[in-house]
């Protein structure tokens, strides 16, 4: 009798499979459970609801500080992003370059990783130059709060903001000069002061890739460890389920006959990012993959104060997903 479990994740195309039958893990029944990022986490980290869950990399990580951690990640990686777009800036504030932003106050929804890293070691733009405001980019009832507490490295002064403020207005308003979000703030389509740090992001992210071949890994899939530890072998299984997934993923997108994606030229984009980004796959899992990636993260979390001591790369993850039998 296969072992039912829930996993909530948003459908993104390198699931699609897995949410529809297409891709069934051997000895699983899951029931996929689809839920924007944010619902996910917030349900996951406080009240632990679904046995395995998409989970933002930082605050798994954050987790893992705890004596006796809740989830044990495998190294599936559902989402991804180059972090250059997602600055904004009031274009009143004085910022013609990165390092304009020392002395500047910015806002972000939560205590972020790889922008503040990249801000410092790549522009020198260190994080106790800088004031930050947390809280809810957009008007909200409910005051938006860290879901796990984390302490701050010496020097860097975080501020919530209250609950009737939100970050999207207090950018356009000038109360904050730059914010740090993947979510695009509202403000930046209804203001005209309201746009982007980098105006070329694309040119500024490939010339990044093409120097440290670092993809940001945003989120990973985490299984409640009491789950894994009762089941070890569903992190395999659940791994090669993922992959063969993600071979879906990439046939929908090479497809000529009709496009599958309402985009009227994906072969021409997919060609270009292959280009730059790798001939025949540019979107990986698996560690020995991306442990060039993961390694600069933990780098990242330590220095900003948010791991206890520096992980090393082996500890995110189950340990019997980390090696494969040959013939």
């Amino acid at each position: 009798m296969a072992l039912k479990l829930s996993f909530a994740c948003w459908d993104y195309d390198r699931v699609k499979a897995i949410e529809d039958g297409r891709v069934r893990p051997e000895g699983i029944e899951l029931y996929f459970l689809n839920y924007r990022v944010e619902e996910t986490f917030f349900r996951q980290l406080r009240f632990h609801e679904f046995d395995v869950s998409e989970l933002s990399l930082s605050s798994y990580t954050l987790t893992l500080n705890k004596e006796d951690p809740p989830f044990i990640a495998i190294p599936v990686f559902p989402s991804r992003y180059f972090r250059h777009q997602s600055i904004y800036i009031n274009t009143k504030a004085g910022i013609k370059t990165p390092q304009d932003l020392k002395g500047k106050r910015i806002g972000l929804p939560e205590y972020q990783i790889w922008q503040r890293g990249i801000m410092e070691e790549e522009f020198g733009v260190p994080m106790t130059s800088v004031t930050f405001f947390s809280g809810a980019v957009e008007p909200s009832a409910i005051e938006r709060t860290s879901k796990i507490p984390h302490s701050l490295p010496e020097g860097v002064t975080v501020t919530a903001i209250t609950p009737d403020q939100n970050l999207s207005q207090m950018l356009a308003d000038g109360e904050i000069d730059a914010l740090f979000t993947a979510y695009k703030p509202s403000s930046f389509d209804t203001s005209d002061h309201v746009t982007h740090l980098f105006p070329n992001f694309r040119e500024i992210e490939a010339e990044y890739y093409k120097r440290t071949k670092i993809f940001p890994i945003m989120h990973v899939i985490a299984l409640k460890r009491n789950v894994y530890e009762a089941n070890p072998w569903i992190a395999r299984s659940l791994q090669k389920a993922f992959a063969k997934s993600l071979d879906v993923a990439y046939e929908a997108l090479a497809e000529r006959s009709a496009l599958r994606y309402m985009l009227p030229w994906l072969e021409e984009h997919v060609e270009q990012t292959k280009t730059l980004m790798g001939d025949v796959r540019w979107w990986e899992d698996g560690f020995e993959e991306n442990r060039h990636v993961l390694e600069k993260f933990l780098e990242y979390h330590h220095k900003q104060g948010l791991s206890k001591r520096r992980f090393k790369a082996e500890e995110l993850f189950a340990p019997n997903t980390l090696e494969a039998f040959v013939l």
